[in-house]
Order: structure tokens, then sequence, then C-alpha cells
């Protein structure tokens, strides 16, 4: 792979800390959310997890339109991500990508399905965290 861009971040003691990037666009206090015992008033890594995928699904749908030559210039994405403890141990992700487009059904599947083998994040998590996606209401 040729990477075309790469950054870091740097998180300062875990979940109760601080996340910043080196070049200091982003700087966040974490927290534990409540439902983990937490005081949930700042983000978790779930969140960020969450934005980041969701803007990059997004953006997957967009270029394979373009690829496509189709006029779409929104692609509204929410992802949703759970965390919990896998049987085998340890914990574990799971996500649920919900896609709203406005065209015809087939083919936003079509273009969600697409998108899903292009986006890096999809490519990242396969065969290691279970993905649902939903297209304007109707799951795949």
């Amino acid at each position: 792979m040729k990477t075309l861009y790469q950054t870091s971040a740097t998180a300062s003691a875990g979940r109760n800390g601080r996340v910043a990037t080196d070049d200091g666009k982003l700087s966040l206090d974490l927290s534990y959310p409540k439902e983990m015992g937490g005081t949930g008033e700042a983000t978790n890594p779930e969140q960020l997890f969450a934005a980041g995928y969701s803007a990059c699904f997004s953006n997957a749908i967009l270029h394979v339109a373009r690829e496509a030559k189709m006029k779409l210039t929104q692609a509204p994405v929410t992802a949703e991500v759970g965390i919990g403890a896998r049987a085998e141990g340890g914990f574990g992700l799971s996500v649920k990508l919900n896609v709203e487009l406005s065209l015809p059904q087939e083919q936003a599947v079509e273009l969600v399905k697409m998108a899903h083998q292009v986006c890096p994040y999809s490519n990242a998590v396969r065969n290691n965290i279970d993905v649902g996606l939903m297209v304007n209401g109707e799951s795949l």
C-alpha cells in the first residue's frame, strides 16, 4: 500500500484522560460512559470511532457514485458502535451503519454494497467486527 496520508494521536491516561493529535487540531477529554460506570462527562473512544466510520463510509458512497457518474451530493450515514464483553474473553465492538439515500432502493443498496468494499474502515474491520448495513430502513 502506498500511504497517501498519515497522522497520529496520543492518549494520556486511557478512557479517563485526554487524547490529542500530533498537529493539535483534535484535543479532547475522555471519560467512561455512564453505562460502563463512568461519569459520561466527556467523549469516549466508541464515539470517536463512530464519527470516523460514519464520515469515511459517507465519503466512500460519494466516491463510488462519482465513479459511476451519478450526481449524488449527500450520503448521510449514522454509525452505531457498541462495546461489550466477548464470550472468549476481552472486549469487542459491533457496528451498524444506517444509510439514507435519495435514490431508488435497488440503486441505493447497490451503491452501499460497493462502498462497503471501498471504505478503508470497512476494509480494516472486515472479519473482525460484526458490521450491519441498513439502507433507507432496510437491513442488508
